[in-house]
């Protein structure tokens, strides 16, 4: 453990370099940590990193998806459903099965069976390295949520399709009937349980006198006793923790104080930031284990390269196919709803930015590492290695080629100019904050309009109550006006609420002023 210690301590402490150093050259940091792990790897006298196959997933994917489904905007996912629901399953059904199909033509001894479970290894794209990428590039928010959503439930298409295609390899056999049923299962059972555990936590959280120590300590359990329970039933651990925490994100208003959502979003933001990058950190240190194998199994490097990136381009293909498809339905039988371009050229290039966003990371080696060593019989699992090291050609090559061109292309091609169904996001701050005013002048007038002249500083507390309160003295603030003014956060919360139910409003800028509010309240309990 000493001697593992300072290794892990050192993991850390280059995860929070190489991000700054990313952020520096405005290239996602999920490159540099691959890029990284590789070259470290290859140093000599370095502990040997090693995640056992049965915990890879309970102690990596979890919250990962927890943290993912409490950031979405459910809003945006009910607007976009459909075309959400078909990258999320039809395309990765279809990725799944054209590299089943690639590599049991071009790949010797690759069963169809063997295909389907690197095919459902390598077809998720990863929401952390898009989402880093889209950091330096403008998007609506329509593209934002369609990436944010596919993403979130994309892990669970391609991790069903995994299950079965490894029972299908370890038992030689696969039934129709029996998958329909086990699927179906996985899929109902799976968002039930998840829904169910949500709701008792909720409930719990909002009788028990918890306070944000222990608030955050329970958000941070209830990912994982999520995606244990519906394992335990075997069902869909991924869906449980996906359907639960869409359930707590929108309720976290109702069981949540302002003090546990502000300190809550810190934790969560460097836990997430933390677990992210040891898993990309383990992709690039695990290459030179899995090159071992793949000399062991008496297999090229260069051949298996070629394998590799053999898959690769069947991944980017399908994907860019799925998205023009997408996009020629949506004109079919919703053209209301599909994105407004200043050209027909235009428009016609607006599915490759969908199409080459499909970048590969944490899931799919998660998937990858899963993979048993042996069979139940104790024969060595049929082109593990080589499976392994597919999976990392697809995440290196998708990071490099995919994540470097992607901000150049948006911005060369202009691919995002002239949508005009959206409106600015300065434009729709300002149209709620005026609202918000009105609401709140509306709100004192009716209910205290009597009161002012019994209130000591109550005519300055209505002056000031748009502003952030910058007081240096406390004498007006007494008991009183305090609890007047957290009526007054209150109930702006409220309007809040009833202001994200239009279509056209961002529910990110929604959150955002939430989040002031919340701020504003912890103000007032150290005045």
């Amino acid at each position: 453990m000493h001697n593992i210690l300072p290794f892990l301590l050192a993991m850390v402490a280059a995860i929070v370099l190489l991000n700054m150093w990313a952020a520096k050259l405005k290239i996602a940091y999920p490159i540099l940590l691959v890029m990284a792990g590789l070259l470290v790897s290859f140093v000599p006298g370095l502990p040997l990193v090693e995640v056992h196959p049965d915990l890879i997933f309970f102690i990596f994917l979890p919250p990962l998806l927890f943290e993912a489904a409490w950031s979405i905007s459910l809003k945006e996912m009910k607007k976009w459903w459909r075309i959400i629901g078909s990258f999320a399953f039809l395309v990765v059904f279809f990725t799944a099965f054209s590299v089943a199909v690639t590599a049991n033509h071009f790949i010797p001894g690759f069963s169809i069976a063997l295909g389907f479970l690197l095919g459902g290894i390598v077809s998720p794209p990863d929401a952390v390295s898009t989402g880093a990428i889209m950091k330096f590039v403008k998007v609506p928010r329509s593209t934002s949520a369609i990436l944010e959503g596919e993403s979130l439930l994309n892990d669970a298409s391609s991790l069903i399709i995994f299950r079965f295609a490894l029972a299908a390899v370890g038992t030689g056999q696969f039934i129709w009937q029996d998958a329909a049923v086990s699927f179906l299962w996985m899929v109902i059972g799976g968002s039930g349980i998840g829904l169910l555990i949500a709701w008792f936590f909720v409930q719990a959280q909002k009788r028990l006198p918890t306070d944000a120590p222990s608030d955050i300590a329970l958000t941070l359990i209830e990912p994982y006793f999520m995606y244990w329970a519906a394992e335990q039933m075997h069902c869909s651990g991924v869906l449980a923790v996906v359907s639960g925490g869409l359930m707590m994100s929108a309720n976290r208003l109702v069981f949540l104080n302002s003090a546990s959502r502000i300190r809550g979003f810190s934790v969560w933001e460097s836990f997430v930031f933390i677990l992210n990058g040891v898993v990309f950190l383990i992709i690039g240190l695990e290459l030179p284990e899995i090159v071992e194998g793949l000399r062991s199994d008496g297999i090229r490097l260069q051949t298996a390269i070629g394998y590799g990136l053999l898959v690769t381009c069947v991944l980017v293909i399908s994907r860019i196919i799925s998205s023009y498809c997408a996009m020629i339905a949506t004109l079919i039988f919703r053209p209301s709803v599909a994105p407004r371009a200043s050209s027909n050229a235009r428009r016609l290039l607006m599915p490759l930015l969908l199409g080459w966003t499909g970048m590969r990371g944490v899931v799919s080696l998660a998937a990858a590492l899963a993979i048993p060593i042996t069979l139940d019989g104790g024969t060595p699992f049929p082109h593990r290695n080589l499976i392994l090291f597919i999976t990392f050609i697809a995440i290196l090559s998708t990071l490099l080629v995919q994540g470097l061109t992607l901000p150049y292309i948006i911005r060369r091609g202009r691919l995002l100019e002239g949508i005009a169904n959206e409106e600015s996001e300065e434009l729709t701050r300002q149209k709620m904050k005026r609202g918000l005013k009105q609401h709140v002048y509306e709100f004192l007038k009716n209910k205290y309009e009597n009161e002012p002249n019994g209130l000591g500083g109550m005519e300055k507390f209505l002056r000031q109550w748009e502003e952030r309160a910058k007081a240096t003295e406390d004498s007006w603030m007494n008991e009183k006006t305090k609890a007047i003014f957290v009526e007054l956060l209150e109930t702006q919360r409220q309007y809040l609420v009833e202001l994200n139910k239009d279509p056209k409003i961002d529910e990110e800028i929604i959150r955002q002023q939430l989040y002031q509010i919340d701020l504003e309240e912890e103000r007032l309990k150290i005045i």
